[in-house]
């Protein structure tokens, strides 16, 4: 009899029962394509911004020292330099997939023909290594500063047999010294000297404007350094600091043992700059504190506005829903009228509505939870150019998140119905 019921109310008002179940449809649409971006845009926020260079950058642990207390850039004039055949074990540390690029630097003075010096920086521009863990990786400065522009020219290709001659320099000396793409450049270094061919001339929007970039072993040549570097720039995908980073990154000798597993496994700026310097002889990685915030602080205002949608969008829902059970209560309130007449309890007649309601919800959460997740996709091709990835916690919140509106909405009606007096109601309907 229930069932019979629940069956005769449903195809009786299936105009209202079909606007309840879009309307809740709606809110677990959007709501499921809040959640499914905001658990998934952790790495694709991540991922543009390794567009805007590095994260962390390593130097010698005499250069750090020295820069803390005297203020000292860099490795050069300090005697302090890096190993360069120790860049691939970069790729070995726990966290090594979330490596997506990185490139060492080593800077020279060099002099021109006319006596004046000029700083000269050798790095990868697309260096293709063998990894110790066996697999290959291309990587460097033309994928690493990407926002530069190249005004003329292109970058140095290293794949290319002639590239240990080639060299890049940007716009403001390619003016002073009046050389264009083509040209030629001779510099002496403090060990040697060498001819370079212009093959790009790029614009920075720094210092690197006044700078002449160079393939590393050909600017090692210059300064006898050979297999020496002064700094690594690394690009990482990070977890946004919390109180647990900001503690290890002090002194993570201070964690406790589980404290420090979490830590340790959990790709903070901070475990990862600790992972290289474990890999890295006599070296200190550290994050480059304005990209690393800056990470941190867009991630937080996008989840928040990604949370601030979802409630908001349950609230509407659950508004029009409170709205259409009203109407649908106050339609039959005679019909609810004669049941309590001949009997019926509040509790029996509560129930029958809210199955009625629940059955609707089912369908039309289930409907906008698949809806949701084909909005969230057009969303992350729209903005990150790629997929969004079902996460399965996603399915639960918005579950509960429709039983939840569905409950809100259905309250003032219910409340109407316990209200509902048979003899008024009865004799209205006469």
């Amino acid at each position: 009899m229930f069932f019979r019921m629940i069956k005769g109310t449903l195809l009786r008002q299936w105009k209202k029962m079909l606007m309840i179940a879009f309307t809740i449809a709606l809110g677990a649409s959007l709501a499921a394509a809040m959640l499914s971006v905001m658990f998934d845009v952790g790495d694709k926020v991540n991922q543009e911004l390794k567009t805007y260079g590095a994260n962390i950058t390593v130097v010698p642990k005499a250069a750090s020292v020295l820069n803390e207390l005297y203020e000292v850039e860099g490795g050069e004039g300090t005697g302090a330099y890096l190993r360069e055949d120790e860049l691939g074990k970069i790729k070995t540390i726990f966290w090594a997939f979330n490596i997506v690029d990185y490139a060492p630097f080593v800077t020279v003075s060099g002099e021109l023909d006319d006596g004046s010096d000029v700083t000269v920086i050798g790095s990868w521009f697309n260096h293709h290594m063998e990894l110790p863990t066996g697999e290959q990786l291309d990587a460097g400065i033309a994928s690493l500063r990407s926002w530069w522009e190249i005004e003329s020219g292109d970058w140095i290709n290293e794949q290319s047999g002639s590239s240990e001659d080639s060299a890049m320099i940007g716009t403001a000396l390619a003016k002073k010294l009046n050389l264009s793409v083509g040209s030629s450049l001779h510099l002496k270094g403090s060990d040697g000297e060498k001819t370079f061919r212009i093959v790009g001339i790029f614009d920075a929007g720094g210092e690197e404007d006044d700078q002449i970039f160079a393939p590393l072993n050909a600017v090692q040549s210059l300064a006898n350094l050979d297999g020496c570097i002064d700094s690594i720039e690394v690009s990482a995908l990070t977890t946004p600091d919390n109180e647990l980073a900001e503690r290890a990154a002090k002194d993570p000798k201070s964690l406790t043992v589980s404290q420090y597993e979490i830590w340790y496994c959990t790709a903070y700026a901070s475990s990862i700059c600790y992972q290289i310097q474990e890999v890295i002889t006599d070296s200190v990685a550290s994050p480059v504190r304005q990209v690393a915030d800056s990470e941190g602080a867009i991630m937080e205002k996008t989840q928040l506005l990604m949370i601030l949608i979802t409630i908001l969008s349950m609230i509407g829902a659950a508004l029009g829903i409170c709205n259409l059970v009203t109407a649908s209560v106050m339609e039959r309130s005679s019909e609810i009228g004669l049941m309590k007449a001949i009997g019926a309890q509040n509790g029996a007649i509560s129930g029958l509505v809210l199955t009625e309601i629940f059955i609707t919800a089912i369908f039309g959460g289930i409907i906008g939870f698949f809806a949701g997740f084909g909005f969230a996709q057009i969303i992350g091709h729209t903005v990150f150019g790629s997929a969004i990835s079902m996460k399965p916690v996603v399915i639960p919140i918005v579950a509960i998140l429709v039983i939840l509106v569905t409950l809100a909405g259905s309250i003032p009606a219910i409340r109407m119905l316990l209200r509902l007096r048979p003899a008024e109601v009865l004799h209205g309907g006469h």
